[in-house]
């Protein structure tokens, strides 16, 4: 089979497209035919060793696919021949990744596809949708009726946290350039404010004058302090992406005189358990909402190295999508 694949971490250029043995199928494994394989940036963090985990060599890139089922191990109770499914745990933690015509993927991190949504649609949503759930639901623990605040809401992982939020009941007030306000409204936030406004914390405030209940940063432009500022009395900050200021710049008095809370979370460290609770987020917010991935190209599977490139330009606004030109023998 053809795959992009790697021998030693290192620069995008490392990345390799050539012919690799079909993987083994253990027991409860399934081989999976791809139709297509989304790029993420922590994808680029693993090729790099910037993110630290064990890598077997060769080592195929990627973390999410969709495709079909081509061959299912002894004990891979529910999965079929040309059943349609996808995976957004490849590639990392000794598994191989997802840039290959076939892949394994142990059966408990397999997922069916359900029908009436496009497959680039679901591999595109993978990981920016069960982000925002995990970050909602799991970490940030979620009520109806709680104000949330989602930074960066024309995002990927925004927008569905916008739509994933507004959906369970909560009140979203989030930012976004001013040219995409109607969108993001279209999600389901009650306000949407320009994240390059002057005044944006005092408009922040005027919109939840008691606070956040829950506070998101997907931009990766906040400031910990004036976060911890907006929350409300036990109100929870998620933090998913890099904050501005380093570890003194805490406030902890403010942070535990509100009853607040900071949790980390990085997708990576989700169990198997919270994946397919999450997996069932990303196929209600595909089904039941108006949100809809961000996708930026196409390419073919080939041309993995770009891809890689591209994203570590910071030249992307939405998902690059490979697929790979041909089928290999299974």
């Amino acid at each position: 089979m053809r795959a992009a694949c790697i021998d030693a971490v290192g620069p995008a250029d490392a990345i390799r497209y050539g012919t690799l043995p079909v993987p083994p199928v253990g027991p409860t494994d399934v081989l999976v035919r791809v139709e297509a394989v989304a790029v993420d940036p922590v994808d680029t963090f693993v090729r790099s060793g910037a993110y630290a985990t064990p890598l077997p060599f060769p080592f195929v890139v990627g973390r999410d696919l969709v495709g079909e089922v081509a061959r299912t191990g002894t004990g891979a109770v529910g999965f079929t021949p040309g059943q349609r499914v996808w995976c957004n745990s490849l590639g990392h933690a000794g598994r191989q990744g997802a840039c290959a015509e076939y892949a394994t993927v142990a059966a408990e991190r397999l997922y069916a596809a359900p029908p009436g949504i496009a497959g680039e649609h679901l591999v595109a949503a993978a990981h920016p949708a069960a982000s925002a759930w995990l970050a909602l639901f799991r970490h940030g623990r979620l009520r109806p009726g709680e104000t949330v605040y989602v930074g960066g809401g024309a995002g990927n992982v925004g927008g569905a946290a916008v739509a994933l939020a507004a959906r369970a009941g909560a009140r979203v007030i989030a930012t976004a350039r001013a040219e995409d306000t109607a969108a993001v409204r279209a999600l389901g936030a009650a306000e949407v404010l320009d994240h390059r406004a002057p005044g944006l914390g005092e408009q922040l405030r005027r919109a939840a004058p008691r606070g956040y209940d829950l506070h998101l940063d997907t931009s990766g432009h906040g400031v910990l302090a004036d976060s911890v500022d907006l929350l409300a009395h036990g109100g929870r900050l998620v933090a998913m992406v890099g904050l501005g200021g380093g570890p003194s710049a805490l406030p902890l008095g403010r942070l535990y005189t509100k009853d607040a809370s900071i949790v980390g979370f990085a997708i990576s460290n989700a169990t198997t358990a919270d994946l397919a609770e999450a997996a069932e987020g990303v196929v209600s917010v595909l089904r039941d909402t108006p949100w809809r991935p961000r996708i930026a190209d196409r390419l073919p599977l080939s041309m993995t190295a770009q891809a890689h490139r591209r994203l570590e330009a910071g030249t992307v606004r939405g998902r690059l999508i490979l697929v790979p030109a041909g089928r290999g023998s299974a």
